[in-house]
């Protein structure tokens, strides 16, 4: 029978717990003192470093797995507020960028009925502003109506502008309602003068809301680039001195008669959505009669050549 001392021992063998411990713990301390004082280690702990590091990796994963997943749930989140919110103040801007337009659009508007009512005409001329309503539909036509009719003692003739020049001329007259033929209408007419020398022509519409020509202009002409244009006052129908046009092109072939003229409406005939319509002028004397010439009148000629 074997004795429980016997078996007690046959089972402890090597050092008692306590002496590993102090063992161990002074061994620690040692290489502690060591690695601080002569930096022996140093290899050997960058051999560790590098052969621990996959599994130092491979530990991290479940967390790093982790917390990706609730970056992911989270950034969807966030994801989705953030385009909320972007459609959001997509829509706003859309409001605010209407509201400035239209803010701006007033602006102008204000302004151009500041120039309107400040603008210099000879004191025996009255005006009224009025506001485009309808404009031609036909391409072909340079026609607007305005909100001024009859009952706001608009007549035929009657030389409509704005804060720039002439834009054109009531051609209809309805009760509450107007018609304007613009001066850049096919075949339009208006008496001018070059400001520069005072030489008289005529500017005529070219069915182009941006050009005017100057017809039967000779050749050799005093007229130049840059020359602004204005009413002549000639025929009693526009007012004086009023710009109309400025020349932009000049052809000259002394194989033709007379110079080709292309010039640039000095009005916004296009652009601005209230006008200025003048009264009337006074009315000319009639113009003298041209009839046949009576013998006496012959006889007084000859007297006069002699």
């Amino acid at each position: 029978m074997i004795d429980s001392t016997q078996s007690f021992r046959f089972f402890n063998r090597g050092p008692s717990p306590v002496v590993r411990l102090v063992f161990f713990a002074v061994l620690s301390l040692l290489l502690l003192f060591v690695d601080a004082r002569f930096r022996y280690l140093e290899s050997a702990r960058s051999t560790l470093s590098v052969l621990l590091s996959p599994i130092q990796r491979l530990a991290a994963v479940p967390g790093a797995l982790w917390q990706q997943a609730g970056d992911f749930f989270i950034t969807q989140s966030t994801q989705h507020q953030l385009i909320a919110e972007n459609d959001s103040l997509h829509l706003q801007h859309q409001s605010d960028a209407a509201q400035l337009l239209q803010l701006q659009a007033l602006q102008a508007e204000n302004q151009h009925l500041r120039n309107l009512v400040a603008l210099p005409l000879r004191n025996e001329i009255a005006s009224q502003v009025a506001e485009i309503v309808y404009a031609e539909r036909d391409v072909f036509q340079r026609k607007v109506l305005v909100n001024k009719g009859a009952s706001a003692d608009v007549q035929l003739g009657q030389v409509v502008m704005d804060d720039e020049g002439i834009v054109g001329q009531i051609t209809r007259v309805y009760p509450w309602l107007s018609e304007v033929t613009l001066i850049t209408e096919k075949d339009h007419a208006v008496p001018v003068q070059v400001v520069r020398n005072g030489l008289r022509t005529i500017v005529f519409g070219s069915g182009d809301t941006s050009q005017l020509s100057l017809r039967y202009m000779p050749v050799g002409a005093d007229i130049q680039n840059d020359d602004v244009l204005v009413t002549s006052g000639i025929d009693g129908i526009y007012p004086p001195g009023i710009p109309v046009a400025k020349v932009i092109k000049i052809e000259r072939d002394a194989a033709h008669p007379f110079a080709k003229v292309t010039c640039l409406p000095v009005a916004g005939v296009d652009k601005h959505r209230h006008l200025l319509i003048l009264s009337s002028l006074p009315k000319l004397p009639d113009h003298p009669a041209t009839g046949p010439v009576s013998d006496a009148d012959k006889r007084a000629k000859v007297r006069r050549k002699s």
